[in-house]
């Protein structure tokens, strides 16, 4: 790791009033890296980007961005930053082009500047054949593309994207996977918040799992999956609450653990298919068989005791 790192928080806090919606975390995040926080709402991820941005007050403990103080530096650091916000910002009424027109303004670039790498972003996005359209006739996906373009204007260094895909399709959620993927290869450092655990594997190199406002895990998806979970996972579902707790006795013979949960049963095993098989010749029956790698979902669970969607 280099020694001056893009963002370091120690012992972050943010409270508001008596309720701490971050407790004194620590994480760092290097040059040219995406780094994810992973974690269900309400678990403190997008508090800390509030306060990564210099728009929410540090309440305890210490962050610098870009070698800076939030507390004194909030303005250079912006100028400096790309913002991707949970929630669209966009004017509907203007038209595609305009929105990064009028945003890089904001930045104090010359005209015939912006103008140049609003087209240039416009095609990055894939939206130059609707550059003269309303905001308001473009789909979820085409206004969260939009947004990321227009958070590139001025060329940022570090891009903070809160919860980027939530709401999207599908083909849209993979169509700003693969935007924020090239972005990473130009050297354009990302952080993103994420409850969705297969965007968090897609697009960070490191992360760090965050509940009831503490870090509760970090390293890359690889490191955490092999270090907290099994290679593989077997889910069993039931047609009946009784055929499933009929079925525990001779889950828990097999694998190395399991989780009960309130729609289907967990396996944790190095060998799916072959637990899967035995179960069967035990005569477990159930309604379906799945057997699947493990993922960043299994390592939340066997943190938390909850999945990411409780």
């Amino acid at each position: 790791m280099s020694p001056d790192p893009l963002i370091e928080g120690r012992r972050l806090t943010k409270r508001f009033g008596e309720f701490v919606a971050v407790d004194a975390v620590d994480f760092r995040v290097e040059q040219g890296e995406a780094f994810g926080f992973l974690g269900p709402n309400g678990a403190g991820k997008t508090s800390t980007m509030r306060m990564i941005g210099c728009i929410s007050p540090v309440s305890d403990g210490e962050l610098r961005v870009l070698s800076m103080d939030p507390a004194t530096d909030g303005t250079s650091i912006r100028a400096r930053l790309g913002v991707v916000p949970q929630e669209d910002t966009l004017d509907l009424e203007l038209t595609v082009r305009d929105n990064v027109l009028i945003y890089g303004r904001y930045f104090d670039l010359p005209r015939n500047v912006v103008r140049e790498r609003a087209d240039a972003l416009l095609e990055f996005v894939q939206l130059t054949d609707r550059r003269n359209d309303r905001v308001d006739l473009l789909s979820g996906g085409m206004r969260r593309r939009l947004t990321v373009a227009r958070a590139l204007v001025n060329r940022p260094e570090l891009m903070l994207l809160d919860e980027p895909t939530t709401g999207l399709d599908p083909q849209a959620r993979h169509l700003v996977w693969e935007r924020l993927y090239r972005l990473k290869r130009q050297g354009v450092t990302l952080v993103l918040t994420t409850h969705y655990m297969d965007e968090a594997e897609q697009l960070c190199d490191r992360l760090v799992i965050m509940d009831d406002g503490r870090i509760v895990a970090a390293g890359s998806p690889r490191e955490l999956i092999d270090r907290h979970s099994t290679r593989e996972v077997v889910e069993l579902r039931f047609r009946t609450d009784e055929d499933r707790e009929k079925a525990l006795p001779h889950v828990a013979a097999v694998g190395e653990r399991y989780e009960a949960l309130a729609d289907r049963i967990l396996l944790y095993t190095s060998n799916g298919e072959a637990d899967a098989d035995r179960l069967t010749n035990d005569g477990v029956r159930p309604d379906s068989v799945l057997v699947r790698r493990s993922s960043l979902e299994d390592v939340f669970l066997t943190l938390t005791g909850r999945t990411l969607e409780e």
